[in-house]
């Protein structure tokens, strides 16, 4: 036979057990004691056992009515669990982020925006899959990814490109190199040395904004070659071959030899690093990143 059952039953039981008294229970539970009586009469019925020992002082538990103390008070824990998680999955703070990463940002900035993320959210497991910026928009909308990461973005219909912040260009120069003496450097001396520039894929990318550069300062750049992604430019840097410029966020990265030199002309300006999402994503969890995005960019201006 089929048991029909609600939470109520367990709570007005509950009561019942813990007082070993219907009067005191049914003031705890702010009802009449009448109703109490019969709504434990029903669950007694429904689950055709007796759980409850009528005495004059009150009533006793059976040891059906024992163990189903256990268990109601374990059910009743789990539903206050299952309402607490659901609630901190609607405010965002419970749940799963898959986010495309890149190289270069993963290097400074993305780490530590996602860290100010994770203090605030810790019971979000946060996923990372590295992604060229294809792969990220298509990804996004597959939805396989709520969040990426990358910089120079074309404006698309579906998707929401949100500055994070604009990170100063720098030269990558090998310690052998005369320009590694220098303070800083002109933008008129990469007219001068092979670059390395990067990265390799879809444009617009990194590689037109320094061409852009050049451009406003009167040169077409020689290329040497570009590579797949900054970690291989500096480190073909470090091996003698030519230069590099590279955004902020790399010169955390110090192979042996190495020397960054910022530029000294206001023409270089900086690059972007940009997140990217999903316009009609209205989930709590989206929410609550670009929150920490908000906050992380006030701690950063300038």
């Amino acid at each position: 036979m089929e048991t029909i059952m609600d939470l109520r039953h367990l709570k007005y039981f509950i009561a019942v057990a813990e007082e070993l008294n219907i009067g005191r229970a049914a003031l705890r539970l702010h009802i009449s004691q009448p109703p109490l009586t019969r709504q434990i009469q029903q669950l007694e019925e429904e689950l055709d056992v007796q759980l409850l020992i009528r005495t004059p002082r009150g009533v006793e538990l059976t040891q059906a009515g024992e163990m189903f103390l256990e268990e109601a008070r374990n059910i009743r824990s789990l539903v206050e669990q299952a309402i607490e998680r659901t609630k901190r999955a609607g405010q965002g703070k419970l749940g799963r982020l898959d986010i495309g990463i890149f190289g270069t940002g993963i290097l400074n900035t993305i780490p530590k925006l996602l860290q100010l993320f994770r203090d605030d959210h810790p019971d979000v497991r946060v996923v990372l899959h590295t992604m060229t910026k294809n792969e990220q928009i298509e990804a996004l909308r597959q939805k396989r990814i709520t969040v990426g990461f990358n910089r120079i973005m074309s404006p698309l219909p579906d998707i929401t490109c949100e500055l994070i912040m604009r990170e100063p260009l720098f030269l990558a120069v090998h310690n052998s190199h005369p320009l590694s003496k220098n303070v800083s450097v002109s933008v008129k001396e990469l007219s001068k040395h092979p670059l390395v520039l990067f990265p390799t894929g879809p444009r617009p990318n990194f590689v037109d904004r320094v061409l852009e550069i050049c451009g406003h300062m009167g040169f077409i750049p020689e290329i040497s070659q570009i590579v797949g992604d900054a970690v291989t430019g500096v480190a073909l840097v470090a091996g003698g071959f030519g230069i590099s410029v590279v955004p902020e966020s790399v010169i955390t990265f110090k192979p042996p030899g190495i020397v960054y030199l910022p530029f000294d002309d206001w023409l270089t300006g900086k690059v972007d690093l940009s997140c990217i999402y999903r316009k009609d994503d209205e989930s709590p969890i989206l929410k609550a990143f670009l929150i920490a995005v908000n906050k992380f960019r006030e701690q950063h201006k300038g």
